[in-house]
């Protein structure tokens, strides 16, 4: 392994055992911990994508898909109060959101990288951040979709109630997924500053 990806591979590994452990907490109504801490996988992407180019941030992607894969199977053998605390679906949702929406953001980021410093990590994340929710929720929820685990009871989920409380009445999960992606989004831009100083750094120490 090429010593400059480790830093690389270890926030991204840091980061996916974070969010698998912290979503088991809830954070008021509609979202959990993990929420705060997922999102920061899109930061570890476009740095390495920045500063080591596009097959870089693959294979540190690559590596927190791995990582991703042995914490759904190790929720999968922990119960919880309504069963194993991950399921089937959930597991499949967060696998296939998590390598099509990183690399998707690695294409567009890839796309855009001539541009304005900010405009490739700041497009490539909102339509990452997109996507990933779009997947993950779908997958993991919605009724339409039981017949990829007719044994797991998502009735809870597709409760009909009005959107994050206010608004027309959707689905439960749809609720969850808006405000997951509002977080993303606003993620998104708040680590444009963190992007911009350890890109520099790295830059400079590269140099």
């Amino acid at each position: 392994m090429k010593h400059h990806l480790l830093p690389g591979i270890l926030a991204m590994a840091a980061i996916v055992v974070a969010s698998n452990i912290l979503v088991q907490f809830l954070f008021g109504q509609w979202l959990t911990w993990g929420a705060f801490t997922y999102p920061l996988a899109f930061l570890v992407t476009d740095v390495m994508n920045r500063v080591y180019g596009r097959d870089a941030a693959r294979r540190v992607v690559f590596a927190g898909f791995v990582v991703g894969l042995a914490c759904s199977f190790i929720g999968t053998q922990i119960s919880g109060e309504f069963g194993p605390l991950v399921t089937l679906r959930i597991a499949l949702g967060s696998a296939v959101a998590f390598l099509t929406a990183q690399l998707l953001d690695i294409a567009v980021f890839n796309r855009l990288r001539e541009g304005a410093w900010w405009r490739a990590p700041m497009v490539s994340s909102l339509i990452g951040s997109t996507v990933d929710t779009a997947l993950f929720f779908t997958i993991a929820f919605s009724a339409s979709l039981a017949v990829l685990e007719p044994g797991n009871d998502v009735s809870w989920a597709n409760e009909i109630l009005p959107l994050l409380g206010v608004g027309p009445a959707v689905p439960l999960w749809m609720s969850l997924a808006l405000a997951d992606w509002m977080v993303k989004l606003a993620l998104a831009l708040l680590t444009l500053v963190p992007f911009r100083i350890i890109v520099r750094s790295l830059m400079h120490r590269a140099t």
